[in-house]
């Protein structure tokens, strides 16, 4: 059986390119860097007709004093320790805990509600009586005038 046998160079990748690639892609980022170094500020001009122009020219002229660090305030003392928040955390934590443990379906039951019942009926007093049959056929009428269309527009 014969068996061919390939040259190493026809699948390796050459050095040539590589080297290449690694050219183009340095010219490229020197390329993309060099457009970064013009300051489009310095060079920016306002249009005199503007109605902000005269506000743009005396706000860049003035020499306007910039914070420092040591303008940055102290740390207030009125503030609580760090390790208090995770302890309050830790604490509201175990409210939601012991609630759940509270409320837990398996906690409760429905039982005895015919005394509950019995007892909410004797605190709201008894039940209004119902209204005459005349007063409620009377405003279903009025409801029912209310509710009728208007007539159509006269044709044009």
């Amino acid at each position: 059986m014969a068996e061919m046998y390939a040259t190493a160079r026809h699948f390796s990748i050459r050095r040539q390119s590589r080297r290449a690639a690694s050219l183009l892609a340095g010219a490229c980022a020197c390329a993309l860097l060099s457009a970064c170094m013009a300051n489009p500020f310095r060079d920016a001009q306002v249009d005199p007709n503007s109605p902000i122009a005269a506000d743009v020219a005396r706000i860049t002229r003035e020499n306007t004093a910039f914070p420092t660090f040591a303008s940055i305030p102290a740390v207030p003392k009125d503030v609580r320790p760090v390790k208090q928040y995770g302890q309050a955390a830790k604490a509201i934590e175990q409210a939601r805990v012991d609630l759940e443990q509270k409320t837990a379906p398996e906690s409760w039951s429905l039982a005895n509600t015919d005394a509950f019942a019995t007892k909410a009926q004797r605190d709201a007093g008894q039940e209004a009586a119902p209204q005459a049959n005349g007063q409620t056929a009377a405003f279903a009428t009025t409801q029912r005038k209310r509710a009728t269309p208007p007539p159509p527009p006269p044709p044009r």
